[in-house]
């Protein structure tokens, strides 16, 4: 088999092979191809595309290219989640104690953040002596006595994806569909999911700019569950304004804990209801979304998320006290309130602008050297279609540093799109794929 032959027919529009598929995969990560060949191969793809089945295949080589996390020492069915990302998603962080309490083993693995804020365990360890890392015997355990542990992504994951990533970083070769999807189902399958429920978000802070995109990526992953076994379900959600109201670190931890005790943002509180209660159909823990969905609110409204939540924390070591008394959580010694020059109805905010200004404040990462200040960050007070006046904070910073503070101020108000008319409020959940 010629690696020539292989770009040659993709090229030409031809459906490669399983064969042809798992040569390039084994070949480029064993460093026996070359970068030149795989690039070339790779912009084929992009003009010629994949099918479902392609995509399938590639996505169980490049999860079969390193380590394959066996949970099934771990009781009932493991059901993953993922947020195709955006901002102010701290989703995980409420949905995990939520359907552990309603019964689901949560045994999950979440990465780090490269961005405007931190990743989950990022926002974790905004508790005082929190382990991202414990021993494998601990996680397994943790998960089948008290139904939920969440750590950093370890091991050797799909490397082939790593490699291949980097690869397409630098060739123009990262916004294909099947690319996107079978580098975020290689690593979910390769972590041990057994079904996966997956949140695409859609609008200025997501990957997906626009709903056709969002849906065909949606389809395309569930696809490849069909295809490799794995039941997934796809909720297309919208990320054309920020999730809730808090961006930053320690700031989404208040948001998500007050979201559990039955306080949180209409939209947050919303999404969590429809991702948890398709978890709880896919564990076999409700035959029916309408039951799951009672259930999950019953977890709300009992206080048995809450209690999960201080278990959870406490079990990998966290400061459980910090869930009532948010002094114990990372805080900023400085706040400023930022006004617009208008008054009217807010039309757009650019969520990736939100993103970025409190980037600026230190919440996220540049670079992968950087460090996170986990107590900085922002608020936002007004969404799409609310009312706001010159007179009136749209949003209130929270900073430890002023260096770029003002620039930060300026990127949060460019953020804004403010009209005299109307505005209806945006639609949260676009379209369901299963």
């Amino acid at each position: 088999m010629r690696m020539y032959d292989i770009i040659a027919n993709k090229k030409h529009g031809k459906v490669l092979t399983k064969e042809e598929i798992e040569f390039v995969v084994k070949g480029y990560t064993a460093g026996e191809i070359p970068d030149y060949q795989v690039s070339a191969l790779l912009m084929a793809i992009c003009f010629q595309g994949m099918t479902a089945e392609e995509t399938a295949i590639l996505t169980m080589a490049m999860a079969h290219s390193g380590d394959m996390i066996d949970l099934s020492s771990i009781e009932g069915i493991k059901v993953d989640k993922h947020s195709t990302g955006g901002v102010g998603d701290k989703t995980t962080i409420v949905l995990a104690p939520l359907v552990a309490a309603a019964g689901v083993k949560v045994a999950k693995m979440s990465g780090r953040g490269l961005g405007h804020t931190g990743g989950t365990v990022d926002k974790l360890e905004s508790f005082d002596g929190f382990k991202i890392e414990i021993s494998e015997e601990q996680f397994i355990d943790n998960v089948n006595t008290h139904g939920i542990a969440v750590v950093g992504q370890s091991g050797d994951l799909a490397p082939a994806d790593k490699k291949l990533y980097a690869l397409r970083d630098v060739t123009a070769t990262v916004d294909h569909i099947a690319l996107i999807a079978s580098s975020i189902m290689s690593k979910k399958i390769a972590s041990g999911a057994e079904a996966i429920v997956l949140d695409v978000k859609c609008g200025s802070g997501a990957f997906m700019k626009n709903l056709d995109d969002a849906r065909a990526l949606g389809r395309a992953m569930v696809d490849i569950g069909k295809h490799v076994g794995r039941n997934t379900v796809a909720v297309v959600s919208d990320m054309s304004q920020p999730l809730g109201f808090a961006v930053g670190n320690a700031l989404e931890i208040i948001e998500a804990i007050e979201t559990l005790k039955g306080n949180g943002p209409e939209d947050l509180t919303a999404l969590t209801i429809a991702l948890g209660s398709r978890i709880l159909v896919l564990a076999k823990v409700c035959d029916t979304i309408e039951a799951a969905e009672m259930q999950i609110k019953e977890m709300f409204a009992n206080g048995k998320a809450v209690e999960k939540l201080k278990e959870w924390i406490g079990l990998q070591g966290g400061n459980v006290a910090a869930i009532d008394d948010y002094s114990l959580l990372p805080g900023a010694v400085h706040t400023r309130p930022v006004y617009l020059n208008e008054t009217g109805y807010v039309k757009a905010i650019d969520a990736e602008e939100v993103g970025k200004s409190a980037l600026l404040l230190g919440a996220g990462r540049e670079t992968k050297e950087s460090s996170i200040d986990l107590g900085v960050g922002l608020i936002i007070h007004n969404k799409i279609g609310d009312k706001v006046s010159k007179d009136e904070p749209v949003a209130t910073i929270y900073y430890n540093d002023d260096r770029r503070l003002e620039e930060a101020v300026r990127t949060l108000v460019e953020a804004y799109e403010v009209t005299e008319e109307v505005v209806s409020k945006n639609t949260l959940i676009y379209d369901l794929i299963d």
